[in-house]
């Protein structure tokens, strides 16, 4: 017998070993909300945008770079002509050759620009300022993910909080079991009435599960953005109350003021365009007839010097260009007055819900700080018998009622202040 005893307390202690040792091999993690903010931006696939972009910039400055090195052309040409140059004279003693009608050329040129290095200037501030509007779009793709965030983040916290406060109610009603109990045993209350309040505890159980389901379905979501496991051990902290700033800070005006600068380059190449082009040039070739028309052969020549081109049909469209960049940029003024006035309007609403909720919670405390004293005041009547279970029950649910209202309101107004802040983009 003894043997049979120590045996047990032996695997009773094992297994308080075994418990203790799963347990802190369990670790708490801590979550706040700016930090799945930041994991969010970072684990996002988007964000591998950045490294192509910055792959593009390169090869396409180094592309535009080419601009000031030499320019190197090769070309050929093979033709025949219905008449040629002659000389209308005959002299004695004298062969005037005759050029064939048939002619040939094959040639190369170098040659190095001179004005267009303004030209090379201006479409690399151009891509530098493309660049920087694709990297802003994709600031404002990631800053959205904040309001993704704020949902299953302010999800999971409702959740815990009713969780709790449904445990609250399990207490509660077992307290009441309690009660309940000496009431049976004093002979003041039937053996039956303890059934309706395990009822309502199985019914708070099964609150439980389903509570737990739905956390499990947020913490499943908020995993993938942040990239992280979120279970039942992460607790994620109650953010404190953020003072509301009404300055609009959004990357959406920062884009638009970006894709602004790029208008400012456009119309420097515009203007470039309208320049005339020198360039210092060498050609080289070998055809029939050569640089000496009157040689017959094929020989090899080389000419060098400066070149002027100027592109005077720029003059036609400078003025319908500048006009249509003169619109953009309107456009743009256009889009940044719609952006701002449907911000300020959805800051008003989030400000008018904010003072709502805050008058809301003043009443749920007060409404709870009545209802707890009116089922304190049922638990010692269950005792004696002066009340029912079912009027117990009533105050309880009333109770919790009550405080599942207080939680929701308080979430709530969090919520909303950080829907706000991420709304103003402060």
């Amino acid at each position: 017998m003894i043997r049979t005893i120590f045996r047990r307390m032996l695997a009773v202690i094992s297994c308080w070993f075994i418990t203790i040792s799963y347990t802190c091999a369990q670790p708490t993690v801590s979550l706040t909300i700016d930090a799945c903010y930041q994991l969010a931006e970072r684990n996002y696939p988007l964000v591998k945008q950045y490294a192509l972009l910055d792959k593009t910039k390169e090869y396409s400055l180094t592309n535009a770079s080419k601009g000031y090195l030499p320019q190197i052309n090769v070309g050929g040409q093979a033709s025949y002509q219905s008449d040629v140059t002659q000389i209308p004279i005959s002299l004695p003693n004298i062969d005037i050759p005759l050029i064939s009608k048939d002619q040939y050329k094959l040639y190369g040129e170098v040659s190095q620009p001179l004005t267009d290095l303004f030209t090379v200037r201006h479409q690399k501030d151009l891509i530098e300022a493309n660049n920087a509007v694709e990297e802003q779009k994709i600031e404002v793709e990631l800053y959205k993910l904040r309001e993704r965030i704020n949902q299953f983040y302010f999800g999971i916290l409702l959740i815990d909080a009713q969780i709790a406060q449904t445990e609250i109610l399990k207490r509660d009603i077992r307290s009441g079991i309690d009660k309940n109990d000496v009431a049976i045993a004093n002979g003041i209350a039937l053996k039956t009435s303890s059934n309706v309040l395990q009822a309502e505890l199985l019914k708070a159980n099964q609150r439980t599960i389903e509570l737990k389901a739905t956390r499990k379905g947020y913490a499943d979501m908020l995993s993938l953005f942040v990239n992280l496991p979120v279970d039942e051990n992460t607790i994620l902290e109650k953010p404190y109350t953020v003072s509301l700033a009404t300055e609009i800070k959004r990357p959406e005006l920062k884009l638009l003021e970006t894709q602004k600068k790029t208008f400012d380059v456009h119309h420097k190449l515009i203007d470039t365009k309208m320049l005339p082009r020198f360039n210092l040039f060498f050609q080289g070739g070998y055809g029939r007839p050569a640089l000496n028309m009157l040689n017959n052969n094929f020989d090899l020549y080389y000419i060098g010097g400066v070149r002027l081109t100027w592109n005077i049909s720029s003059f036609y469209t400078q003025k319908q260009e500048k006009q249509l960049l003169h619109l953009n940029q309107n456009a743009l003024e256009v889009q940044k007055e719609t952006f701002l006035f449907n911000t300020n309007l959805a800051l008003k609403q989030q400000n008018s819900e904010i003072s709502k909720l805050e008058e809301l919670i003043q009443t749920d405390q007060e409404i709870v700080r009545l209802r707890k004293n009116v089922k304190l005041s049922a638990q010692n009547q269950l005792a004696y018998g002066t009340a029912t279970t079912n009027d117990y029950l009533t105050y309880i649910n009333a109770e919790d009622q009550a405080k599942q209202n207080l939680i929701v309101h308080e979430i709530q107004l969090l919520m909303v202040q950080y829907n706000f802040k991420t709304t103003s983009g402060n």
